[in-house]
């Protein structure tokens, strides 16, 4: 079984990451810091898919869209970055503007 604070930084890598995080986390490694960077990561990435599937669809017709693209991803990676951080040291801190939304609304992660 990994340390907490590994877990809550892998739930941070990529789905990939966040699949062998919450796998650990449901075979033992039950807390509430990796609960809760499972939450933050996990909203994160739906953050992600969500503003990209937006901004993708416009950028073919104007190129303020593939800007505006650009910095909102720039914008993610600095949540990510946030969110690493935090995990790393083994703290709770929300994401940035949109963390506190995430907090106890990922009912499968028990």
């Amino acid at each position: 079984m990994m340390p907490k604070k590994t877990v809550s930084v892998i739930s941070y890598m990529t789905i990939i990451g966040w699949l062998i995080a919450y796998r650990e986390y449901e075979k033992g490694a039950k807390s509430s810091l990796v609960k809760y960077h499972l939450e933050q990561s996990f909203g994160l990435a739906i953050i992600v898919v969500v503003t990209n599937i937006i901004l993708i669809l416009p950028v073919f017709f104007d190129t303020f869209f593939i800007i505006l693209l650009i910095i909102n991803n720039m914008g993610l990676v600095i949540l990510w970055i946030a969110g690493l951080i935090s995990a790393y040291h083994g703290v709770r801190l929300p994401l940035p503007f949109i963390g506190f939304y995430f907090k106890d609304k990922f009912r499968f992660i028990q």
